[in-house]
């Protein structure tokens, strides 16, 4: 006898093995028709892929965000099979859905074109029309390398052959008679449910692994949604975004530029570091109201500090390095460690807490070339940052204040839609899990005790602390991750800071100045508030006769 137990707690038995589908259909025939996956025991499944010993089930309809994913899975094997029947010959490799849609990258000498894009997302309409049924079938490792091996697949045979165990089964989804691909699903029942709301967008270059040294794959973009509404508003974002891109309104309105001498490092013009600068003392003003001291620290500090933070060893790979007199030194990606320097002149006592700390800190991180995107991603940019050393009966009333400041100031910049999120301990991170746990523990307190919505990140904290997430809806509906409210518990005993007291200490990155900056260009469509213009007013003489009066005018 096989029980399953359905969310309302209701249980069903069988004396057999039973799909999803066929306990959907039990339930309603309209639960079945809108039925996308299952939910088996918490991981997704197929709906047709049998549930063979007692198990907690959910089935997830069309509706539903776990559903989207397995769409735009599902679009990109219809693109990798149409790729293939158009152009026999090409290898395909790997294609996730991603955030906003899914890729596929082939291997291919010819390189896609334009036209091709539409050949493609035609016969992937014709390849929906046909409802093939999507059947999941469980193959041994070596037969999997054969298949592929023999077929021409050089790309998925080395995947395998060098990733997975030998004594390990492969599961492979079949899509028709003729198209299969390695997958470890879930997929969608046939290829008819998919639907009509898929668009290709785009195609780049990538490289097998993601490794410059391996061989040269094209990757094919595409956005896929589950109704056509859906697509329509999404295309119509799309649309709105090019006009506000930041980086084309930044040269048009004389605010910055960017050149291949110093890629990631924006020339601010005269008119973007007015900009600059208003919401630098706007920030200034409000953390002067709110008794931080500021501060300003080294550009470069030994090697020596950055292993004992903890930053040497899990972030070496975004630092900027130089060497003098046989000494090692990093250019800062950040300013934790000099803040504590200041912290430690002196012998502190809780009297003395909280100090608050800020500083607008010109960081360098070694992001790579192709992740960088004008002011939203840099290689040099200034965090306008604050360190707040407190007591742990002081760390809820800071964290409470915090949150009321950062909804204030992005109020006062235009952002009303403000999300967030708690983002949890990484698998690579400094501390003990006591820490840790007391940490996230007071982050969750402090937002529940605002009566905040937030929702849960596992695994996404700083690999010092976990941290409050603020995300911004800009005018066009798009989520911008910008301040973090930080608790690190660990840093006190790796900088050998304390005071006389029982020890605490929190962190408060609020945001990259020029990051923000792009946000609110794009926000704003570069028509800023008039207190944020850096061209406030321009006075015009319609002829010569009235220059001078003009000119008065300007005086005034």
């Amino acid at each position: 006898m096989l029980t399953i137990t359905l969310p309302d707690g209701a249980k069903k038995n069988y004396d057999a093995p039973v799909t999803g589908l066929q306990i959907a259909k039990s339930i309603s025939p309209g639960l079945a028709k809108k039925a996308a996956v299952v939910k088996v025991n918490g991981e997704l499944w197929d709906l047709t892929r049998p549930i063979e010993c007692d198990s907690i089930i959910e089935i997830v309809t069309r509706d539903k965000s776990e559903a989207l994913e397995v769409f735009r899975h599902d679009a990109a094997h219809v693109l990798a099979q149409a790729v293939q029947e158009l152009f026999p010959g090409t290898q395909i490799t790997f294609g996730p859905a991603t955030e906003t849609g899914f890729y596929y990258d082939f291997a291919r000498e010819q390189p896609f074109t334009e036209a091709d894009l539409e050949k493609i997302e035609q016969r992937m309409r014709e390849i929906v029309k046909q409802d093939l049924a999507i059947k999941r079938e469980i193959w041994p490792r070596d037969e999997a390398i054969a298949f592929f091996e023999k077929n021409g697949e050089k790309f998925k045979a080395e995947w395998i052959r060098e990733g997975i165990a030998p004594d390990a089964e492969i599961s492979i989804y079949r899509q028709g008679d003729t198209w299969l691909d390695m997958c470890t699903g879930p997929h969608l029942v046939s290829t008819g449910k998919l639907g009509t709301a898929f668009k290709l967008t785009k195609v780049s270059g990538a490289y097998w692994r993601g490794d410059a040294r391996n061989a040269q794959l094209q990757r094919i973009y595409g956005t896929a949604f589950v109704s056509d509404q859906d697509l329509k508003d999404y295309l119509h974002q799309l649309e709105e975004a090019e006009k506000r891109d930041h980086r084309k309104l930044g040269r048009k309105l004389d605010l910055f530029h960017f050149q291949p001498e110093a890629p990631g490092m924006v020339f601010w013009h005269e008119k973007g570091w007015q900009l600059f600068l208003i919401i630098e003392q706007y920030i200034r003003d409000v953390l002067k109201a709110h008794d931080y001291r500021e501060v300003g620290t080294p550009q470069m500090l030994d090697r020596s500090l950055w292993e004992k933070s903890g930053h040497w060893d899990k972030f070496s790979e975004l630092m900027f390095t130089t060497s003098s007199e046989n000494r090692d030194y990093a250019v800062k990606p950040m300013n934790c460690p000099a803040h504590v320097q200041i912290f430690n002149q002196g012998l502190k006592s809780y009297r003395d807490l909280p100090l608050r700390m800020a500083e607008f800190g010109v960081v360098h991180r070694n992001e790579v070339s192709g992740t960088l995107h004008g002011l939203m991603r840099a290689r040099r940019f200034t965090q306008d940052d604050a360190h707040i050393f407190c007591t742990e009966d002081q760390l809820q009333d800071e964290v409470k204040t915090l949150i009321d400041l950062t909804f204030k100031v992005y109020r006062d910049f235009g952002f009303n839609d403000v999300a967030i999120a708690i983002s949890t301990r990484p698998e690579q991170r400094v501390g003990t899990d006591q820490q840790w746990d007391k940490a996230e523990r007071s982050l969750k307190i402090a937002a529940d005790s605002k009566g905040l919505d937030w929702k849960l990140q596992p695994g996404e904290g700083a690999f010092y602390g976990p941290k409050i997430d603020f995300v911004l809806k800009d005018s066009i509906g798009r989520a911008w991750q910008c301040g973090t409210i930080q608790v690190d518990f660990s840093m006190p005993g790796r900088l050998d800071y304390s005071y006389i007291a029982e020890d605490g200490g929190k962190r408060v990155p609020v945001n990259s100045m020029e990051r923000f900056i792009g946000i609110l260009i794009e926000h704003h469509a570069g028509s800023m508030p008039a207190w944020l213009a850096p061209v406030q007013a321009v006075v015009i003489s319609l002829t010569e006769k009235q220059v001078d009066a003009a000119v008065k005018v300007v005086e005034t």
